[in-house]
């Protein structure tokens, strides 16, 4: 019985590990939104910034909304102080010297 908890742990910490991107968007999705992001100067504020990401990677709001959460969850994102998430990867990486 330890022997099989051990392994179905093991499957889970190894599922959670990969970069699946959230359900009902793809690859494709991922890559639109960190350039529809980047288009807006890399941060997520609001309203202001949700809808032309939304409109600009084709995305709903709950699609962008989980988005921004994976991209934090998998460190390609921050969470500023004032609740600002910046984007970290792609047109939005920070140059280094």
């Amino acid at each position: 019985m330890r022997y099989r908890l051990g392994i179905m742990t093991g499957a889970l910490v190894a599922l959670a590990a990969c970069d699946v991107p959230p359900e009902g968007t793809n690859e494709e999705d991922v890559a639109n939104y960190q350039a529809a992001v980047a288009s807006i100067g890399c941060e997520m504020r609001g309203e202001s910034d949700y809808l032309p990401v939304e409109l600009q990677a084709g995305l709903t709001r709950q699609q962008a909304v989980d988005l921004t959460a994976y991209h934090i969850t998998t460190e390609q994102a921050v969470k500023l102080e004032d609740g600002t998430v910046r984007l970290t990867v792609g047109g939005c990486a920070p140059e280094t010297a």
